[in-house]
């Protein structure tokens, strides 16, 4: 496995190793920390029974040192008033200070005292040593433990908290925040998805969500823009719809009115060839620009040479216009070659010098002039119809929108610019307008190709035909 096939920084599995591993060193800490303290306090005496007992010792040695074995035998006679269990004094071999023998059934504990810090296992009371503090080879206390020092009185309560709430309460932490890591942010696509079940195209992730660096933050912000891209093409089928719908009335009545007149039969089949042309012409335009804005799957690219294109588009434009060539100008040169699908292209810069064409004054005069820009060809038609308001620059390029008055000429239906913008994008590049001062000029960006070799390729290439044969 090599390095760069391991998930990014911010990926996913990265927290969910972190909350995994902090998770499984927690319980280790806690079973060897909080194991650890709970056999100290089930298995060894607590420091008030050691305090005890040592006390138990000190008054034994003083008994001894300052009353002999009637010291002890007075002592030893306090003893049950303050413990039930068997209690003795002895000397360093194991017999008895006191003037009561020990018995041979009380030798055989003696032979397994414990110290006070030796464990304690609870099988019965054992019998502790505890030395004279002051001078231990003298002697010591042999006591029974009480039963009241006997440690791991609530072992099994400890032992049910130890091993079994904190366990999992330590596990409904984590499974909290695996909750919170992965099941919060998929419960908000799926509302979000509900929320398109339901024709709630607007609705939108929180802010949560589409700004996580990892998968799910991915996921979301696909989701996001995979609403607005949803909503945008209903918005527009939709748009288009009512426009198609508003554009076909007028020819129409027309039609019906011309049908209802005593025109000649001539007549009405050239108004009807008329009209259903400008119909015809009308939702094939509706089509391509809905076709554009929906279809996502990538264009054929090639090199493409704007010069030789300029040339096929600008002889069929002065056929349609009876424009002179000279009034056509380009200045770009034979070296500003551009990659993208010829036929796509060739029909936005088709509908950009048509309406350049049909808003320009008499004797006015386009111009496509061009300069490379990095990796890109920064291409722009000029025209001298006067420009258009600056608030208009970006609605001209909306489906069905007709300055009416603010430039002189007339004639289409609003969609060569927007079939123009959606096919220049589909290709990569962007395309703006901006005012001149004489005119509009038409920006256009373009993916630059390398240029070597390419004319001859252009010319054989069997799009160029087929292009050439569909603006003609």
């Amino acid at each position: 496995m090599k390095w760069s096939d391991l998930p990014g920084r911010h990926s996913l599995f990265w927290k969910l190793a972190f909350l995994l591993v902090a998770f499984c060193l927690l319980m280790i800490w806690l079973s060897w920390s909080w194991g650890r303290y709970m056999e100290e306090r089930n298995q060894f005496l607590s420091d008030d029974a050691r305090g005890t007992l040592t006390r138990y010792a000190a008054e034994a040695e003083q008994a001894w040192t300052q009353g002999g074995r009637a010291g002890v035998d007075s002592f030893l006679q306090s003893m049950p008033q303050r413990e039930s269990g068997w209690v003795g004094v002895i000397s360093g071999d194991l017999q008895s200070l006191s003037s009561q023998e020990i018995s041979d059934k009380d030798v055989q504990h003696l032979t397994f005292l414990r110290g006070l810090d030796w464990p304690i296992h609870k099988k019965g009371l054992p019998w502790m040593r505890v030395p004279f503090p002051e001078n231990s080879s003298a002697g010591s206390l042999v006591i029974e433990l009480p039963q009241r020092f006997v440690p791991g009185q609530y072992r099994v309560f400890w032992r049910v908290i130890t091993n079994g709430v904190i366990p999992g309460l330590f596990t409904l932490l984590l499974c909290v925040g695996l909750y919170r890591l992965l099941v919060v942010p998929l419960n908000n696509l799926r509302e979000q998805a509900n929320a398109w079940r339901a024709d709630q195209l607007g609705v939108r992730l929180s802010s949560r969500t589409t700004n996580r660096q990892d998968e799910l933050g991915e996921l979301g912000r696909a989701f996001d823009h995979m609403s607005e891209r949803l909503q945008s093409t209903v918005a527009l089928q939709q748009q288009l719809l009512r426009d198609l719908s508003h554009e076909l009335r007028t020819p129409l009545s027309r039609l019906r009115v011309a049908s209802e007149s005593e025109q000649s039969l001539a007549q009405l089949r050239e108004r009807i060839g008329r009209e259903v042309d400008g119909m015809q012409r009308l939702v094939d335009d509706t089509l391509q620009l809905a076709w554009l804005d929906t279809e996502r799957a990538p264009l054929p690219d090639e090199a493409i040479q704007i010069q030789a294109l300029w040339e096929m588009l600008t002889e069929n434009a002065c056929y349609e216009s009876c424009w002179s060539m000279a009034r056509l100008q380009c200045t770009v040169d034979s070296s500003c070659w551009v990659r993208g699908n010829l036929n796509t292209l060739a029909q936005a810069l088709e509908n950009i010098l048509r309406n350049a064409v049909r808003h320009s004054p008499i004797g006015g005069v386009v111009t496509l002039g061009g300069r490379r820009d990095g990796e890109f060809w920064h291409l722009w038609l000029e025209d001298e119809g006067g420009g258009v308001a600056e608030t208009d620059l970006e609605r001209i390029f909306l489906p069905f929108t007709r300055l009416d008055g603010s430039r002189p000429g007339n004639g289409g239906f609003g969609l060569g610019l927007s079939i123009a913008r959606n096919a220049v994008q589909r290709q990569g590049g962007e395309i703006w307008a901006q005012n001149t001062g004489t005119g509009l000029r038409l920006n256009v960006r373009l993916v630059a190709d390398a240029g070597e070799d390419n004319d001859a390729a252009f010319a054989n290439n069997p799009a160029v035909n087929v292009c050439r044969s569909r603006i003609v």
